[in-house]
């Protein structure tokens, strides 16, 4: 057998290589890890963790309105932005720095570089006159945010990434999307009182969500004063004194201080040396795996984003778990992308597992049964508020499964993170019904929910 400098090299110390490292470190391999930025990747250092601060953050102004109508008064409060900033990039620092400390206790090396393949067993680190080898590769690199670079004007948009570490909070800023990351920063603009516009070209945001859902949220997230332009997106971004004119297919004319561009991500695979080692991407551009996360090449594996299956951090987690006990415990195992749950943590948030109906009414044979409630939450009984919550259950006509929850409304992530164990389990909705309401909560909704909306069978 060959000689090399390492087991396992891992590129990327995301939250799925960082698993992967240290679990096989463990197992006494000898590991090393490479990462060009700062330990934690995408979900720590400039996604879900910094985006969730700034989510609390924006939804305290919310809390005041409601605290208002119970007799709080609030004369004196205002927001600091580099108050904000500083606060959240000292504990981004300190998740980081245990991150980091975590890896060197499994035994681990970090590398601080980026690192390129060079054939399937060769990584070099760029600029550190390094080469290394090892037996087995596992690349973790995720993703980064796609803007369109042929737009007259491009250069003026920031994304995701540089929104985070804004010298300044913007007076007007429009944000071009309609997935996750744009309506969350939507939420969370207007949140802090910057004059905030949403654009997306498709006919609804949050596309391959449940319909429901996606029309329930654009009409609250426009209670919150956010204006959303649906089927129209940019002809050209133009820079003048007094800020950044938008030119829309429409006609309209937009003048912001900042336009953020969240049109999607994509695998950061450029330049990583793929081909030179035998990894081949697919028609989308991310790396070609097997349900075991091996690529093409039979010595290296790729999970997370990279992989574009589904681009959630405790998903790259469990796949980076199940290369483990595949590689290096001969227990071959591969991810179940079944009925798992995601969050959108939108203003007011989303909380989905399973099938949306048009989903469901495609895979279940029989058609489905499908119960909707739509109700204020009590909180708002003394604001004057409007709002209202959306909770959705689709259910399997023959074999009463609860095969889809979908919930729009204060606490939705916390609520689906538990109903997704009724999903995963299969329960029916009779199970569901007899199970007891805790009263008086948003969730006992849940399991009251008795007059279906409709029992149509499936057109296909």
């Amino acid at each position: 057998m060959a000689d090399y400098d390492y087991d396992l090299f891992v590129i990327g110390a995301g939250s799925g290589g960082v698993r992967a490292a240290r679990l096989t470190a463990l197992d006494g391999k000898k590991v090393a890890v490479a990462e060009e930025y700062r330990v934690g990747g995408t979900c720590v250092i400039r996604g879900c963790v910094p985006k969730k601060f700034m989510v609390m953050a924006s939804e305290v102004s919310h809390a005041l309105e409601i605290a208002e109508g119970y007799g709080w008064s609030f004369a004196d409060a205002k927001f600091d932005w580099p108050t904000f900033l500083e606060a959240k990039d000292v504990e981004i620092a300190r998740l980081s720095g245990i991150y980091a400390a975590n890896l060197g206790k499994a035994g681990v090396e970090l590398v601080h570089g980026r690192a390129v393949l060079k054939d399937a067993h060769t990584v070099e680190i760029v600029g550190k006159d390094r080469t290394i080898t090892a037996e087995k590769i596992l690349i973790a690199t995720g993703g980064r945010p796609w803007k369109p670079d042929e737009l007259p004007g491009i250069e003026h948009a920031i994304t995701s990434e540089e929104a985070f570490h804004l010298p300044e909070l913007p007076k007007r800023i429009l944000i071009a999307g309609g997935g996750y990351i744009a309506v969350e920063f939507a939420g969370i603009f207007a949140g802090l009182g910057v004059e905030t516009t949403l654009i997306y070209r498709g006919p609804n945001i949050l596309r391959g969500f449940d319909d429901d859902v996606r029309a329930h949220l654009a009409g609250e997230i426009e209670k919150r004063g956010i204006k959303v332009i649906l089927g129209c997106q940019h002809e050209k971004i133009e820079k003048t004194d007094t800020g950044l004119i938008n030119h829309l297919e429409n006609g309209m004319k937009l003048e912001t201080d900042v336009v953020m561009f969240a049109t999607g991500r994509i695998p950061y695979v450029k330049d990583l040396g793929l081909e030179s080692a035998g990894v081949e991407l697919n028609e989308a551009g991310a790396i070609k795996v097997d349900p075991y996360s091996r690529t093409t090449a039979d010595n290296i594996w790729a999970i997370g984003d990279v992989t574009d299956r589904m681009n959630l951090t405790p998903v790259a987690i469990r796949e980076a778990v199940a290369f483990h006990q595949t590689v290096y415990r001969d227990n071959p195992q591969h991810f179940d992308y079944e009925a798992v749950a995601t969050a959108v943590f939108s203003q007011p948030p989303v909380g989905v597992v399973g099938l949306s109906e048009a989903e469901a009414r495609r895979s279940c044979s029989n058609g489905v049964d499908v119960y909707v409630t739509r109700f204020r939450p009590m909180k708002y009984a003394f604001t004057g508020s409007d709002e209202r919550v959306l909770m959705k259950l689709v259910v399997d006509a023959d074999s009463q499964r609860v095969v889809g929850v979908h919930i729009v409304g204060p606490d939705s992530p916390e609520m689906i993170q538990l109903a997704a164990i009724a999903v995963k389990a299969g329960l029916t909705k009779a199970q569901w019904d007899a199970t007891c309401a805790v009263h008086p909560t948003m969730a006992e909704e849940l399991v009251t929910l008795k007059e279906k909306q409709s029992a149509a069978t499936s057109a296909g």
